[in-house]
């Protein structure tokens, strides 16, 4: 049975890890109601019933650290969810540059927890991932082979200053720093353009294609993008989880076609599509 890897799933214990400030401002992402993130294994499991039947399913968690935003996920209970499936979760610590001890905890995460990349919020947290500040960072990834995966995309949050999101500001990192494998979230959705091609040019820069599906059309548009610009090779399939789930994501990915049935426009590349689905990220990312 072949495997799906889902690089992009949270893990946390929701509220405590939100501050109120963060739940409130959630009624904005779906009209006023506020978000349900709550997490657990099961309830992860059984989101991909339909998948399980064609598939074994692994996943990358994380949790997440942004002072600015009111999320605060310490690693040790990253690594406690990670403990409690091994054979199915590969866990990612994250810090916060903006906050003092940032270094020891990248340090703990990596060697003591055992935790085998980093999750940044860029946005979330207030920074830009080529300031000189997180030149520790990115030189510790290149040394311990760790893949970074960052935020990069809109959110609901009015205090995380967009400009801090944009894909662009991966391109001088991955230019200083060319061995560090770097996934950018979301696509870089509503940025995907500037993220395809920041991905192009650089051999190890990737795009997840999590919590996208929901927006069809747009989706599709990016999809071809990455087709006409020759680079699904760039792409790695993830869900966002609790935000939505492996089996709507895949499900979203095969229904996309549908939209220009009857229609003189093109067709996404289905075996492209497949692939995606069914890619084995591990070797690509350095992780066991």
């Amino acid at each position: 049975m072949p495997t799906i890897l889902d690089v992009h799933s949270h893990v946390w214990a929701y509220p405590d890890h939100f501050s109120d400030d963060f739940r409130a401002q959630g009624k904005r992402a779906k009209a006023g109601i506020e978000l349900d993130l709550t997490v657990t294994h099961a309830a992860y499991r059984k989101s991909c019933e339909q998948t399980l039947r064609e598939a074994s399913v692994r996943t990358i968690v994380f949790g997440g650290k942004a002072k600015l935003s009111g999320l605060w996920v310490d690693d040790r209970y990253v690594a406690a969810e990670v403990a409690a499936h091994p054979d199915e979760r590969i866990g990612f610590l994250s810090v916060d540059p903006t906050q003092p001890g940032w270094e020891e905890e990248l340090r703990f995460g990596h060697q003591e927890l055992g935790l085998q990349g980093i999750k940044l919020l860029p946005m979330y947290a207030g920074f830009y991932p080529q300031e000189t500040r997180l030149d520790p960072l990115w030189s510790y990834a290149t040394r311990h082979r760790l893949p970074v995966l960052l935020h990069t995309g809109t959110t609901f949050v009015a205090q995380a200053p967009l400009d801090c999101t944009l894909p662009r500001h991966l391109d001088p990192v991955a230019a200083r720093f060319p061995e560090v494998p770097i996934i950018m979230a979301h696509l870089g959705h509503p940025y995907e353009g500037e993220a395809i091609v920041t991905a192009r040019k650089h051999p190890n820069v990737y795009c997840d294609i999590s919590a996208l599906h929901y927006r069809p059309y747009q989706f599709f548009h990016a999809l071809m993008l990455v087709q006409e610009y020759g680079v699904w090779n760039k792409l790695l399939f993830g869900t966002d989880y609790p935000f939505t789930t492996v089996d709507a994501t895949i499900a979203g990915l095969r229904s996309l076609n549908q939209m220009v049935a009857g229609t003189g426009l093109p067709r996404l590349n289905t075996d492209a599509l497949e692939t995606l689905i069914f890619r084995d990220p591990l070797p690509l990312l350095n992780l066991k």
